[in-house]
């Protein structure tokens, strides 16, 4: 158990960090910007730290910032939160080099997980049941262009959506009801996924019209451990992007 813990965020998920920390008997170190110097979750940690002015590149995401104020504490460990540096590759393989605790995932398994073409390709190679789509065992399930996708297209059977690897938010998919859909579509997911996410990779799944949107939280100890934390529907979306999530899913079974 660590003795200290510096919370890399602000607002309510640093709020409930520290609420926690305290509850386990772990002391907490806030950090805050300029203008977040009044602010609750500053108040809330054991030890209140100042990282900088208010544009969060010059603070939260900082990270000569963060780990100084880490250090100068004494805390062992950093707990990211949600947002800014939490699923940051970098950011966790930089702690390892500080000799700073990342609360949260592996530098690796947040590579591996960040690409969806990725992730669906473990997933296949665990036997988890997936939907319909562009090869994966078979190849990096990337599509290598619109020639590619049409033949895809056509194994899967339309409807289809078209998917940023990198994407995320709704950003980067678009439904493919037919080849000419597919065509008018292509170049612009390509687009969207290098603009938004600096990664042009796409790859097709089969649409499955009135679907169920349902995620489950999987957390692991590092040691073999692993806690499911429930599930929540997300099915209530506008343009792809979440609007409400529901906990416990409606209609779920134990």
């Amino acid at each position: 158990m660590f003795d200290k813990v510096l919370i890399a965020n602000r607002g309510a998920i640093a709020c409930r960090i520290a609420r926690t920390l305290r509850l386990m008997g772990v002391g907490s170190v806030a950090v805050y910007s300029d203008a977040d110097k009044h602010a609750l979750h500053a108040g809330m940690a054991d030890e209140a730290i100042a990282i900088g002015p208010a544009p969060a590149a010059q603070s939260y995401l900082s990270f000569e910032r963060i780990f100084a104020a880490a250090h100068a504490s004494g805390a062992q460990a950093i707990h990211p939160g949600y947002g800014f540096l939490s699923e940051n590759a970098e950011f966790a393989a930089a702690c390892a080099r500080e000799g700073v605790v990342f609360i949260g995932p592996t530098p690796e398994q947040m590579r591996a997980f960040g690409m969806k073409h990725t992730a669906r390709r473990i997933a296949e190679e665990n036997g988890v049941p997936l939907l319909s789509g562009s090869g994966l065992l078979s190849g990096s399930g990337l599509l290598s262009g619109l020639a590619a996708a049409e033949a895809e297209a056509a194994r899967i059977g339309y409807p289809v959506m078209l998917k940023a690897t990198a994407g995320g938010g709704g950003i980067g998919m678009r439904l493919c009801r037919d080849a000419a859909a597919l065509g008018a579509n292509f170049e612009a997911v390509e687009r969207l996924g290098r603009a938004n996410f600096k990664d042009g990779g796409i790859y097709l799944e089969r649409f499955v019209a009135e679907a169920r949107h349902i995620e489950v939280q999987i957390f692991g100890d590092g040691k073999g451990g692993v806690l499911a934390l429930g599930e929540r529907d997300c099915s209530a979306q506008r343009r792809n992007q979440k609007v409400i999530e529901e906990t416990p899913a409606p209609g779920i079974c134990d």
